[in-house]
């Protein structure tokens, strides 16, 4: 697929994996639309590359569609979907407090992540796919949609239950989305980061960070939302790579803490 001129959204646009995302693709040629709850930093963010901003909670599905349509009435309909928003949480399952007591995970907290993290990655990519429907099919066909999983979704560590599983959901409705959507020409691919450097990694304390770095092979350490970025351009630009999950974390295989 061609960059130039086409139609993007990217969700989580305003930092980290989507910001790098939204630069890439906008300095293909492409006319972007950054979905993001963080106002002020999107706006600048879009700004700065001549597109679009819409404040958007990907977990409200009216909010989804606010988004999409403001996307679509300044840039027209997307041949591109790029799903970056997301959050974490850490907590056990089930564990005892430091008093003796038993404590179980919060389920409004697990319902939070997977609302967001898949729910809402999987009703943009719906919404997106439904619009894509609409587009007639050039020679490669009428669209991508790439997703945003984790290492955590093979790999997922004590306490990340929650992320762990929302990012193993979006790692397996890969292969049976690009089914859904393979006659009409839509591609589907899934990513699964590990260690970024992302604002949730940027707050961390450098000896932390270090002791994670030691999880990678080679290099030690931390990818760049460019180097995410540059795995976005390919699985849209190489219209052979379908139904892929790809992990990009130099190496890590991660322990269970």
């Amino acid at each position: 697929m061609d960059f130039k001129g086409i139609a993007a959204v990217v969700t989580g646009g305003a930092s980290g994996l989507g910001e790098g995302t939204a630069r890439r693709l906008a300095a293909e040629g492409a006319k972007v639309t950054l979905f993001d709850l963080n106002e002020e930093r999107g706006e600048a963010v879009a700004k700065e590359l001549g597109g679009v901003f819409a404040k958007v909670n990907v977990a409200d599905p009216e909010s989804v569609k606010a988004g999409f349509e403001k996307a679509r009435a300044a840039h027209g309909q997307e041949r591109v979907l790029v799903n970056c928003a997301g959050i974490g949480w850490a907590e056990k399952t089930a564990r005892r407090s430091s008093k003796g007591d038993i404590v179980m995970h919060q389920l409004d907290k697990f319902q939070l992540v997977i609302n967001v993290n898949l729910v809402g990655s999987f009703n943009c990519a719906a919404i997106a796919a439904a619009g894509m429907l609409e587009l007639e099919p050039d020679a490669s066909g009428r669209g991508v949609i790439v997703n945003t999983a984790s290492v955590a979704a093979q790999d997922g560590q004590i306490g990340q239950v929650a992320y762990a599983a929302s990012k193993g959901g979006i790692y397996g409705m890969t292969l049976p989305m690009a089914r859904d959507l393979a006659r009409e020409g839509v591609r589907v691919n899934t990513i699964l980061p590990g260690f970024f450097e992302t604002p949730i990694y940027e707050q961390m304390p450098p000896e932390v960070k270090t002791n994670l770095a030691a999880n990678l092979q080679f290099p030690q350490r931390f990818g760049t939302p460019a180097e995410y970025a540059d795995l976005v351009a390919f699985m849209v630009s190489n219209d052979y790579i379908n139904a892929e999950c790809v992990r990009l974390d130099a190496g890590a295989r991660m322990p269970p803490k």
